[in-house]
């Protein structure tokens, strides 16, 4: 059951809350927070708390953060006494309207048009991340942790400790993780979680990433999701599993030929679309190297079953059926990647496209294979320009320019990925 403002205010004081983060994203999906004390919270609530938005647009001097009651958080690794609680704010601007460079709202709002269609959706996230050992200044080195592979225990693989940790802070916060393992790399590790809300499940991933790199930070270790941090090593993913019902009605089955007529559109409608969306699912130009080598490796597999496949039909015994898209990683914003997705297989539902597996190779065989091309296929995307906000579209672009700009003109540029991807991811 949601709380009311008063019964918030209630669990700060019984709770020796006395720091209240406002979280938020920049329109590069980068988190943002305010720290306000308690006394402010019902003036957040009520009125929304002003800051300074030139950094976000230079048309907006001020906007306001309201707390979305709902995405309420312990941070379980500061103190419990003198508690520090998180929410996730929407944005609006002075007059009330909401802020059109909030991906969030973006999210949100498409939700509601996919509800009002009769659909419902909820997606869960599988998410890899390497921890590498710190040198004696207490600064990230490209050391692993351990040496050990898919599936290994201890003591083997010494990550089990943070990432049992890890889990449980994520259980204390209400992430619903699912599973963990030490995965194929080195010092490399996965977490799932169960399938939730469409935006609660943006949040998570968002708020993920901090938890692991502080709860990693309290081991002496550092925590990177850098698609492809160590060269001829396995690359960190993330795999989007996505549950739609039309009517209450599962839209998923088994197999893609057991799929109601809505769901193969569905999944039709998200391949026609990948390589247009390409960036915003990989946004870095250490992306593609993870991705060619997966696309020689494993993607070109012809099975719709096969656990390799881009797309793919995960096995479920509970009848729980879903589609899972795994070429994304984690430097993607999950606000504007989960929108991108679902709105392509909302238009493949209303236009009634329908591939077969012919139409999906050669769609493989097309995908884009450096941050250049992927931009390029945004940028002359009807589609996309359609899906973002036209407030965040020109300068989404322009940092996507700047970046390939800057990577091209490099001398080194496994150098210029380190400096500019490893800890920032």
């Amino acid at each position: 059951m949601e709380k009311t403002p008063k019964e918030i205010l209630n669990f700060i004081e019984e709770n020796d809350v006395k720091f209240i983060r406002l979280t938020f994203t920049d329109i590069y999906g980068n988190l943002k927070n305010i720290a306000i004390m308690p006394s402010e919270l019902p003036r957040a609530f009520e009125h929304g708390i002003p800051f300074d938005a030139g950094f976000l647009s230079e048309n907006y001097s001020d906007l306001l953060l309201f707390p979305d009651i709902s995405t309420l958080s312990v941070l379980p690794w500061r103190p419990r006494s003198g508690r520090v609680i998180r929410f996730f704010c929407n944005v609006k601007c002075t007059d009330g309207t909401h802020y059109t460079g909030d991906l969030r709202y973006e999210l949100g709002s498409f939700l509601e048009n996919m509800e009002n269609q009769g659909y419902s959706c909820r997606i869960g996230t599988k998410c890899e991340f390497y921890l590498f050992d710190n040198d004696e200044y207490g600064k990230p080195t490209k050391i692993p942790h351990d040496n050990a592979g898919y599936l290994d225990i201890a003591p083997l693989d010494r990550c089990e400790n943070p990432r049992r940790e890890i889990c449980l802070s994520l259980e204390e916060m209400g992430f619903n993780p699912q599973s963990s393992r030490h995965t194929y790399g080195p010092g490399q590790n996965e977490i799932d979680f169960k399938m939730s809300g469409a935006l609660t499940a943006a949040d998570n991933m968002l708020y993920y990433k901090t938890v692991v790199k502080n709860i990693a930070a309290q081991h002496g270790l550092f925590a990177s999701f850098m698609p492809m941090p160590i060269e001829n090593q396995f690359g960190s993913g993330l795999h989007i599993g996505i549950s739609v019902k039309k009517n209450g009605q599962n839209i998923f089955s088994s197999s893609y030929e057991s799929f109601t007529d809505e769901g193969k559109y569905f999944y039709s409608g998200i391949a026609s679309r990948l390589s247009e969306i390409t960036c915003f699912l990989n946004p870095t130009t250490n992306s593609y190297k993870r991705l060619n080598k997966n696309y020689n490796e494993k993607y070109a597999k012809s099975k719709f079953e096969n656990r390799s496949r881009l797309i793919r039909i995960p096995y479920a015994a509970d009848g729980g059926h879903t589609m899972e898209v795994r070429s994304a990683d984690a430097a993607c914003d999950p606000y504007i990647a989960f929108k991108l997705l679902l709105a392509a297989g909302l238009e493949g539902i209303n236009r009634k496209i329908l591939l077969n597996e012919n139409d999906m190779q050669k769609i493989l065989d097309s995908l884009p294979r450096s941050l250049n091309a992927a931009v390029s296929s945004a940028r002359a995307s009807e589609f996309v320009r359609n899906n973002i906000s036209s407030k965040i579209y020109e300068p989404i672009f322009r940092h996507f320019e700047d970046i390939i700009t800057r990577y091209e003109l490099s001398d080194d540029k496994n150098r210029f990925e380190d400096e500019f991807y490893f800890t920032s991811i």
